[in-house]
């Protein structure tokens, strides 16, 4: 039993972390915005004048749903074909591919994800100049 609880909390920490990194700091922005909009409506609710530049700054960052972007698609890929990469390398000094190593599958995935967003670069590139070529 010991063998086995080791690389399910190792994996359960690598990819935990991973996932901190990422939400966390879009969780606190969103709070951040969350109780800036209250403070605000607050305020009109009291009958305060609110300054016209505060609402504004407020409303300057928000974001509306975006094309698809072939530069932001090929940095996708260009990072999942390196972290693929990075965990088939560590795959195979940790013992080959014939051992049925515990990274060769997280390598895979993202060797997978990273031909796929490399895919929809290349037909969001394409269809880019299309576009431009028929205007």
């Amino acid at each position: 039993m010991d063998g086995t609880i080791i690389p399910v909390v190792g994996s359960i920490m690598l990819f935990g972390s991973i996932a901190a990194i990422v939400v966390l700091p879009a969780y606190f922005r969103e709070r951040t915005k969350q109780s800036a909009h209250r403070l605000v409506a607050e305020a009109i609710a009291k009958g305060q004048n609110v300054d016209p530049v505060l609402v504004q700054k407020l409303t300057e960052n928000v974001v509306t749903k975006q094309q698809s972007n072939p530069r932001r698609t090929l940095g996708s890929a260009v990072v999942m074909l390196a972290l693929g990469a990075a965990f088939a390398a560590a795959g195979y000094m940790d013992g080959g591919w014939m051992d049925g190593g515990f990274l060769n599958i997280p390598a895979m995935v993202l060797l997978a994800l990273g031909l796929a967003f490399l895919l929809l670069a290349i037909v969001d590139y394409s269809s880019q100049k299309n576009k431009k070529t028929e205007q």
